[in-house]
């Protein structure tokens, strides 16, 4: 059987990408996202969410990924993006001695999903596009569409519907 690490969230920024340059010319970009896990309150009977907090990467890799100089040129703090990426586990020993491991994201490609600061020129939400590692853009899903199809139809009589149950 095949396997799969595969990531899809939709957050907010927790922190502004801290940049990294290696000796080779390649580049990092580490930054906090939160996104909510909704669950219900067992006392209260109510829809909460819960903050998860994680730690997601960019890379630049190769002549066409760009993800870090993006990352370091348009993310700030509190922005809304759509991230796919992968899961990588980092082990490590501490300066106590102690193993130590943490699940990282590395971020595969992003879409903004907030409107655009004024002094930035990103894309918006309704006009933003899936940026890849090989510098192409995939035109998203319309947020809404331009126009209702079904608006000049009447709306239905339920006593003309056979629901078979």
């Amino acid at each position: 059987m095949a396997n799969l690490n595969k990531v899809l969230l939709i957050g907010r920024l927790t922190r502004d990408p801290e940049v990294r340059t290696f000796a080779n010319g390649g580049k990092v970009a580490r930054f906090g996202f939160a996104v909510n896990r909704r669950r219900k309150n067992p006392q209260t009977g109510q829809w909460e969410d819960e903050p998860v907090y994680l730690e997601i990467e960019a890379f630049n890799r190769g002549e066409f990924g760009r993800m870090a100089d993006q990352a370091e040129q348009f993310f700030t703090k509190g922005r809304q993006l759509y991230i796919e990426g992968h899961l990588r586990l980092d082990q490590w020993t501490s300066t106590d001695g102690q193993k130590r491991q943490r699940l990282v994201v590395v971020m595969d490609s992003f879409q903004f999903l907030d409107s655009r600061p004024d002094s930035e020129s990103t894309p918006t939400a309704r006009s933003a596009s899936v940026v890849r590692p090989s510098g192409t853009s995939v035109a998203p899903f319309e947020a809404e569409p331009a126009e209702d199809p079904f608006a000049d139809l009447p709306d239905p009589d339920p006593a003309d519907q056979d629901i078979p149950f």
